[in-house]
């Protein structure tokens, strides 16, 4: 029982230990990004402190001193002049921070910070996306990550400096009078304790509360989000969705209720601690001393008054900024972590020129495994210079994670791809992919121009731009469309910041995005499933198109239609993530085998699709 205590408390000390050093992590990131903010904030919180201290601890004894022992007015004026000179200048240089330094150093914090965020986000390897721990440390990172950076280092520097000032606060009174300094025991114990438990107790109370809130938020979210609308109206799901709001709202009072006495006398407690025992007592001992025992003199009273207040505020301060200090720690942590994570294939990763000509692409004995689980299996193909191929199969059998490989997405866990003979680990990543092409299925709209959509930052001279932009959307099929939009390729796709933006159907947005693999120059074009949005006429259509604009450059087919590539020069058909058929259209249906049943089946449904048109027709 005691090693467990014992190991517990060690690997609490640790994470203490690792809050603290990430959080000059954070100062060390923030000065070098605005090394200005740093410097003024440590300035400004130390003037902070010393301006609480020394008319707390100094001014107001000189004063009532100067006065008892009859000093001359004018030197009592002259330090007091000097002093109001002072604390003026001080207050203009906190204006001048607050109304003008730190707000630049915000914006200067913010672009850089971002601009290391964004920069490391886009070199990190694709799996880090689709891997959901990395991914949420790494929304957790980005998520105000400008001001919580900002609000850190305040929190170092205001933990530092209330430190030293608790002590300072402590030797001055001890000078005063030695058990005054007791009284200082009471806001310690109130907030190293009692705050400390009601902190752990506000914690336990949300923890009861998340499944209440959460189920609050739900039917909030709900109750407004359009594709809900018509089941709400259609449906008597409102009754129920109602049931639930009340169970959860009740669920809230019974965790409040739980919590409730517990609470008040922590508050109370606190309170008393923090507050009233060391005003009303350190006022009482005071008065006692100076009206009774003539043993304290009204400045020494004065002090310890002023004293005590500042002193308390100090440590209140200091309790704040040290608990801020370890929740900071673990924000910092995910910054940190994401910041310092070593990229597996780096966009920026240097190599060879890999030129402008693709002769061939080659798997050689490939296999790849994602979370331990195989998904290729000694995968072996080949792409030819100039050559159309298809790459067909059902769900899973590995066509998109052959695509990903290719593009280096991903890295083999096994075997070789290469290019032109060399593999493809060897060449500079970003020259290398810009000799490919690609229109995915899961394509993404910007909230962009259709011409930016389409152009995607391709460099273009702008002379040519327009032009090659209505070709490839001529190509696509999606002109005639784009062209009655209010401001036709300038027209901005989505409602996110335009309200005169444009939603186009699913069909309409995977033309564009096949418009993207037709407007770039590059030796090797891929199509993921191009026309499954499209109707059968405008498929056809689309794939004449591609076959025609395409004859010079190398393309790769992935598609459920089987009929919208019997014209491929080869066929890989996948299965279990390796091939298990290749050929021509011709060779595979003379097999007999996968690939023709799947023709076949397909051709019955294409046919009797076919036949209750024509009845419906007639």
């Amino acid at each position: 029982m005691n090693g467990g205590n014992m190991e517990k408390k060690k690997k609490r000390e640790i994470g203490r230990t690792r809050a603290l050093k990430n959080n000059l992590y954070a100062c060390g990131l923030l000065k070098k990004i605005c090394p200005g903010l740093v410097v003024h904030q440590g300035i400004a919180r130390f003037l902070g402190y010393f301006e609480w201290l020394f008319y707390s601890a100094f001014f107001m004894r000189y004063v009532i001193d100067s006065l008892e022992k009859g000093s001359p007015f004018g030197r009592i004026m002259i330090f007091v002049v000097i002093v109001a000179v002072v604390s003026a200048a001080m207050s203009l240089y906190n204006s001048i921070l607050n109304g003008h330094i730190f707000p630049i150093c915000r914006a200067v914090v913010n672009k850089g910070l971002y601009t290391i965020l964004f920069k490391k986000s886009r070199n990190v390897e694709l799996e880090c996306f689709e891997n959901s721990e990395f991914y949420d440390k790494y929304t957790l990172a980005m998520e105000k990550a400008d001001e919580r950076l900002i609000t850190t280092v305040e929190a170092v520097f205001k933990t530092f400096f209330g430190a030293i000032a608790s002590v300072c606060a402590f030797v001055f009174m001890y000078q005063v009078d030695p058990i005054s300094v007791l009284f200082i025991i009471f806001p310690v114990l109130g907030n190293f304790i009692f705050n400390r438990k009601i902190s752990h107790l506000d914690y336990a109370r949300n923890q009861d509360m998340a499944p209440h809130n959460r189920r609050i938020a739900y039917i909030n979210r709900v109750m407004y989000l359009p594709e809900y609308a018509k089941e709400m109206r259609l449906t008597d799901v409102f009754a129920l969705m109602r049931r639930q709001y009340r169970e959860a709202i009740t669920g809230l009072a019974d965790v409040t209720k739980k919590y409730t006495l517990k609470a008040v006398v922590l508050h109370w407690l606190y309170v008393m601690f923090t507050f009233t025992f060391i005003f009303e007592g350190l006022l009482i001992y005071g008065a006692y001393r100076t009206l009774v025992s003539n043993s304290m003199s009204l400045a020494q009273l004065a002090v310890i008054t002023s004293m005590m207040v500042s002193t308390t505020w100090i440590l209140i301060g200091f309790t704040e900024s040290l608990t801020s200090l370890f929740k900071n720690g673990l924000f910092i942590e995910y910054l940190r972590t994401f910041l310092e994570y070593k990229e597996k294939i780096p966009e920026d990763t240097e190599g060879l020129d890999p030129g402008n000509t693709i002769h061939s692409i080659e798997f050689r004995d490939v296999s790849f495994s994602y979370k331990d689980k195989e998904v290729l299996s000694h995968l072996n193909m080949e792409f030819r210079e100039g050559k159309t191929y298809a790459l067909v199969g059902h769900n899973g059998a590995g066509k998109t994670t052959l695509i990903k490989l290719l593009l280096r997405f991903y890295d083999p866990t096994e075997g070789t791809i290469l290019l032109n003979g060399r593999d493809i680990r060897e060449y500079e990543l970003k020259k290398y992919r810009a000799l490919f092409a690609t229109a995915f299925q899961d394509h993404r709209m910007f909230s962009m121009s259709v011409m930016d959509n389409v152009v995607m930052g391709e460099e273009i001279p702008e002379e040519q731009k327009e032009k090659r932009v209505r070709e490839a959307l001529k190509l696509s099929g999606a002109y005639d469309k784009v062209m009655s939009l209010p401001k036709g390729m300038d027209t901005t796709l989505t409602h996110e910041f335009d309200e005169e933006g444009v939603v186009l159907s699913g069909g309409e947005f995977q033309k564009i995005v096949v418009a993207r693999a037709f407007v770039k120059k590059c030796p090797f074009k891929i199509f993921d499933e191009p026309s499954s949005a499209l109707d059968p006429i405008a498929e056809a259509m689309l794939f004449d198109n591609i076959y025609e604009s395409c004859r010079d450059n190398t393309l790769v087919f992935i598609s459920h239609r089987l009929s919208s590539v019997q014209n491929a020069d080869w066929v890989y058909l996948l299965s279990d993530g390796t091939v298990k058929e290749a050929g021509t259209h011709g060779m595979l249906m003379d097999q007999k085998g996968i690939y023709a049943d799947m023709y076949t089946k397909q051709a019955k449904n294409y046919l009797a699709l076919s036949q209750d048109e024509e009845e419906v027709t007639a």
